[in-house]
């Protein structure tokens, strides 16, 4: 791979892992509107872009294959389930702000699809690895002893958003086509609850304020744009390089959260935090380390 792709493939990663580490902004601008027709909004017009995006691609019949097996369908059903799950909360907690709590399960994240890995498909778990998922699990503990409560939306985020990479490595299916399928599953529900919010009088789209009719139009822009610049530098970086470049999510939403919008930093998070970052930095110098005695020139950094 020559180095103008792997620059280019380092540009889309910044830019799709900006967009997504920033979208907290757009979530706080339709905050008025209740979650669910947010998240409905977001199906509906994310299908309105992906299936032409899919056409134009050349990937119809990737999405017919996959259409026509029952096992994928089965599996893109439980996929499904798991990334509304996903985004239905990090809407609420964007809302309610909880960004920064919500950022903290995007960082546990990585350590999870370990222990997933180890679980479910029997991956050995090397020494600084497991160091690192020590770690992470005293930061939870440290969190749950100071404030006495435990991170619930961190790790409701963190675990759907694992179980749902886990399910989606059994898909023969690329990331284009699958979140077209899944969107278009999840459609139905989309239309049918904004038909009984228009019914009964809740429906905030077309209620007169434009400002709010934009933006819950480009809910379906907030979700595929990220996902074709995540897909392009995908084909072009290694995957220790993309994922170096996922932290930046959530360090987006950190920022975002404790500079922006004012969310309390007290002394537990601090901990937390600071456990979770040194677990996160061991794992991380691990990956790569292995990706470069695996392919020394593959790595980007």
């Amino acid at each position: 791979m020559s180095r103008d792709d792997t620059r280019r493939g380092v540009a889309y990663g910044i830019a799709a892992y900006g967009m997504w580490g920033l979208v907290p902004i757009y979530f706080k601008a339709v905050m008025e509107v209740p979650a669910l027709e947010v998240l409905a909004h977001r199906v509906v017009w994310s299908v309105a872009m992906l299936v032409p995006l899919v056409l134009l691609q050349g990937k119809f019949s990737e999405l017919r294959q996959a259409l026509r097996d029952r096992t994928t369908l089965l599996v893109m059903a439980l996929t499904t389930v798991l990334i509304a799950t996903n985004w239905f909360l990090f809407i609420w907690a964007v809302a309610t702000d909880r960004v920064l709590e919500a950022s903290l399960g995007y960082f546990i994240n990585p350590l999870v699809n370990v222990v997933l890995g180890v679980i479910f498909i029997g991956e050995r778990l090397s020494r600084p690895a497991a160091i690192a998922v020590l770690l992470a699990a005293i930061g939870v503990a440290v969190q749950v002893a100071m404030i006495g409560a435990l991170p619930w939306i961190a790790l409701t985020l963190a675990l759907s958003f694992g179980f749902y990479g886990l399910l989606r490595k059994t898909a023969a299916v690329g990331s284009l086509v699958g979140l077209t399928i899944e969107t278009s599953l999840l459609l139905p529900i989309a239309v049918a609850y904004l038909a009984w919010a228009r019914r009964t009088g809740g429906l905030y789209l077309g209620t007169g304020d434009i400002t709010i009719d934009g933006l819950l139009v480009l809910a379906g822009a907030v979700t595929t744009l990220p996902l074709l610049c995540f897909t392009s530098a995908a084909r072009r970086l290694p995957l220790a390089t993309l994922g170096f470049l996922q932290y930046l999510a959530p360090s987006g939403h950190f920022l975002l959260a404790v500079l922006v919008y004012g969310e309390a930093l007290g002394p537990a998070h601090l901990v937390t935090f600071g456990c979770i970052w040194i677990a996160l930095a061991i794992f991380t110098s691990d990956q790569v380390r292995k990706a470069r005695s695996r392919s020394p020139e593959a790595s980007a950094f």
